[in-house]
C-alpha cells in the first residue's frame, strides 16, 4: 500500500508502506521520481528524471509540508 499524502500539480507525495523506519516521502510525476528524508532535516536521498530546478522546488515543498508529512507518517505507521 502506498498512501498519497498530498498532490501539488503533477506531483504525488506518498509513502511506501513498511519500506523502512526512517521518516521520508516519495515524489513521483511524469518527469521522474525522488525520495526525501524528513528528519532530522529535509534532504534529498535519490532521484531520477528531475532537473536540479525541479529538485530545489520539490525540496522546498517538502520543507513547507514537513509537519504534515511527519503527522501523516505517525498516523499511518502508528508510531
Amino acid at each position: 500500500m502506498s498512501p498519497t499524502i498530498f498532490r501539488i500539480g503533477n506531483y504525488r507525495f506518498y509513502f511506501f508502506s513498511r519500506e523502512e523506519d526512517r521518516t521520508h516521502i516519495h515524489v513521483i510525476s511524469p518527469d521522474g521520481e525522488a525520495k526525501f528524508w524528513t528528519e532530522p532535516i529535509v534532504a534529498l536521498v535519490t532521484y531520477t528524471g528531475f532537473s536540479k530546478r525541479q529538485l530545489r522546488g520539490l525540496q522546498k515543498i517538502v520543507e513547507e509540508h514537513k509537519n504534515e508529512i511527519v503527522k501523516a507518517w505517525q498516523k499511518h505507521f502508528k508510531t
